[in-house]
C-alpha cells in the first residue's frame, strides 16, 4: 500500500511540475541573467569521490563513490541519466561491536532528467536503492532550472542553478531481530550558485549538499556547503570540498570533507 501510495504521488507531482516549466522561455535577460537549462553536454562523464563525514562522538563514516553521467536522447526530449553506487564503512566507540571500518555495499541510486528546447526548466525522478541489510527504497520527483550572465563581460558569476527534489521511502529493509528504519519522507533543496575564481577554476555552493527538510518527523538540517573545482583540460576536472551543518533540527552529519575525480570522454 505505501509503495502504491508513493506511485500516486508521483503521478500527481510529475504533471504538475511539467506544467510550472514548460512555459517557453524568453530570450531577453531578466536581471542580466538567461535561462540556460536546456544546454547540456554530449559527453559521457565518469566521477570518482570521497568523503569523510564526522557523525559526532568521534564517530566517523568514510564513503567511495562512483558516479556516471550518459546522455539520453528520445525525440525532442533531451536530458541526463545518472547513475551512482556506493560503499561506505563506519567507525567509532558508539557503533556496535567497534566497527573496525571495512568498507561495504551501502547503496545505489538512478537519477534522471531533462526538457526541450524552450521549456524553463528539467523534470526528472530518482530512485534510491539500498545495497546493505538495513535502509530503505526511496523515489521522488524533481525540478530544476539553471540561468548564466547574459553578458561575457560578466567575469565573476558563472551559473545559479536551483534543484528541489521530494523523496518519499517505501519498501524498509533490516536484519533479522532488528527494527527496520522508519518510512522517510523529505524535501531536498539546492540553491547551487557557481563563481569563477579564473578560466578554469570555480567555486559552487550547494551543489554537492543542500538543505533537508524532514516531512516524516519534522525538522531541518541546513549547511554550508562549497566545492572548489579545477579543470585542467577538456577530459580532466577535479575538486575539493567540504560542508559543516548550521541548522540541525534533522540529523544528518555534522561535518563532512570530498573530492572527486571527473573523466569526461
Amino acid at each position: 500500500m505505501i509503495f502504491l501510495r508513493t506511485l500516486v504521488l508521483l503521478s500527481l507531482c510529475i504533471p504538475a511540475t511539467l506544467m510550472a516549466v514548460t512555459e517557453p522561455s524568453t530570450s531577453a535577460p531578466i536581471l542580466g541573467l538567461v535561462n540556460t537549462s536546456q544546454q547540456r553536454s554530449s559527453d559521457h562523464i565518469l566521477e570518482f569521490w570521497g568523503y569523510h563525514d564526522s557523525q559526532g562522538s568521534e564517530n566517523y563514516i568514510d564513503t567511495l563513490k562512483l558516479r556516471y553521467y550518459n546522455p539520453v536522447n528520445l525525440g525532442d526530449w533531451h536530458g541526463t541519466m545518472r547513475l551512482d553506487t556506493a560503499y561506505s564503512a563506519a567507525y567509532g566507540p558508539q557503533l556496535p561491536a567497534q566497527s573496525t571500518g571495512t568498507f561495504s555495499a551501502n547503496n545505489a541510486m538512478l537519477t534522471i532528467w531533462g526538457g526541450q528546447a524552450g521549456w524553463f526548466g528539467n523534470v526528472g525522478a530518482r530512485l534510491f536503492a539500498p545495497l546493505s541489510n538495513l535502509g530503505q527504497w526511496l523515489a521522488g520527483p524533481q525540478v530544476s532550472t539553471s540561468f548564466a550572465p547574459a553578458s561575457s563581460e560578466q567575469k565573476v558569476l558563472s551559473d545559479i542553478s536551483p534543484l528541489a527534489r521530494y523523496m518519499f521511502g517505501f519498501n524498509s529493509k533490516a536484519p533479522s531481530g532488528v527494527s527496520p528504519p522508519p518510512l522517510a519522507s523529505r524535501l531536498e533543496l539546492y540553491p547551487t550558485v557557481g563563481l569563477n575564481l579564473g578560466p578554469s577554476t570555480q567555486l559552487r555552493f550547494w551543489d554537492e549538499n543542500g538543505a533537508v527538510y524532514n516531512a516524516a518527523g519534522g525538522g531541518w538540517f541546513v549547511p554550508i556547503d562549497a566545492m572548489v573545482t579545477h579543470r585542467f583540460n577538456k577530459h580532466l576536472l577535479v575538486a575539493v570540498g567540504g560542508a559543516k551543518q548550521v541548522v540541525q533540527t534533522y540529523q544528518l552529519y555534522n561535518w563532512s570533507l570530498y573530492g572527486k575525480i571527473s573523466l569526461s570522454f
